[in-house]
């Protein structure tokens, strides 16, 4: 079943950011997971929400999204987004 990541980030530090988005996709593509939306003027429909950007990202399965997450490569380049951003990241499960 696919699995989703959904990330709500606010962006502090653009430069460490970056540095982070410049190294995401080799990773993410690497472990299976493919980039569905990479947001950074996300329209509200409903409620409150004051972030900056919407990620979402797609893996085959929860196993994958895990060893992506756990991953070394992932964990050395989050570094740089833990420090620039904050925000909550979301795993859900896809509905087939």
């Amino acid at each position: 079943m696919t699995v989703y990541a959904i990330a709500q980030l606010t962006i502090h530090d653009r430069d460490g950011y970056g540095r982070y988005v410049a190294a995401f996709m080799p990773i993410l593509q690497q472990y299976g997971g493919r980039l569905l939306v990479a947001d950074e003027h996300p329209e509200i429909v409903e409620g409150q929400w004051d972030g900056d950007k919407v990620v979402v990202v797609a893996f085959p399965d929860r196993n994958a999204l895990d060893a992506w997450a756990n991953s070394a490569e992932y964990r050395q380049i989050s570094k740089d987004r833990l420090a620039a951003t904050d925000g909550v990241v979301l795993a859900v499960r896809g509905t087939s």
